[in-house]
């Protein structure tokens, strides 16, 4: 599919822009390794359906969906740079996935396509979340199924956005903060009756790979886009020693003390499964 041309001021140019920074590969790898495969097995994919991985990565759910279940399997991501590694993993991987570059709020295809619709901390970073759940909707033929997994309000992650709020750019008016897709009562709303039923439920991906609590703030701040974006925006307002007390103070509030002598981090997500109405 060609790639059109973007005004470089467009949501879509910044967004790109944000995950094409650093590297987010790397970070789905550390942080969410075994999160894609979890959703591919609640939502029951099955050989030969249509399934859509949408704001995809690199794969960390089309690849597996592809390569264990023998389903027909498109990635959409915003990022090209995104969807190169990730066809490098699926060629390692020996998964055949369509790998498309767009936009999760104009998702190029046709109404009802897709028997699975699909997305792990993925869709909650687009910037109106009505119009990305309507596509979600759209593109999904009834009776099929959306599976999201996103992280929570209340979990790292969202205390996370919380903590970098202060050194970005406002928000546009109306927009909501990414974590909030992993309300249930938000994502019902957003849902609304384009589902018959949904079911959720909250989970915890663990992370023991960091040897010091505020090594986890120094690799957000060299691999995670967001962050990588905060920290560039303190340092032209002169905050960055604040910026930094801010996170170390996360982290020490997050990381436990296990009993090897070790640290451990959780990450809550909630993991939904709707049914399209």
């Amino acid at each position: 599919m060609a790639t059109k041309e973007i005004p470089a001021d467009s949501p879509r140019a910044k967004a790109r822009a944000v995950w094409a920074s650093g590297d987010y590969a790397d970070v789905a790898q550390r942080l969410l390794p075994e999160l894609g495969a979890i959703l591919v097995g609640a939502t029951g994919v099955r050989p030969g359906e249509r399934v859509l991985d949408v704001a995809a990565g690199s794969g960390n759910v089309a690849i597996p969906a592809a390569a264990g279940t023998g389903a027909d399997v498109v990635a959409l991501d915003v990022t090209p740079e995104l969807l190169d590694h990730g066809r490098q993993l699926a060629e390692h991987r020996g998964a055949t996935v369509e790998w498309v570059e767009g936009d999760a709020t104009e998702l190029p295809f046709a109404d009802a396509t897709f028997d699975v619709v699909l997305s792990c901390v993925g869709v909650m970073f687009a910037p109106n979340h009505q119009k990305t759940a309507s596509e979600l909707l759209r593109v999904c033929r009834p009776g099929g199924r959306i599976g999201l997994l996103n992280w929570t309000p209340e979990g790292t992650i969202g205390e996370l956005f919380r903590t970098l709020a202060p050194f970005v750019p406002a928000p546009p008016p109306g927009a909501n903060p990414p974590p909030a897709w992993g309300s249930e009562a938000y994502l019902r709303d957003l849902l609304g009756d384009g589902v018959s039923q949904i079911d959720s439920r909250t989970g915890l991906a663990i992370n023991e790979t960091f040897a010091e609590p505020t090594d986890f703030r120094e690799y957000m701040r060299a691999n995670y886009g967001p962050t990588m974006g905060a920290y560039r925006n303190a340092a032209n307002e002169g905050r960055v020693d604040e910026l930094d007390a801010a996170f170390g103070g996360l982290c020490e509030r997050r990381f436990r003390q296990t009993a090897s002598g070790g640290w451990r981090l959780e990450l809550e997500y909630l993991l939904s499964v709707a049914r399209r109405a």
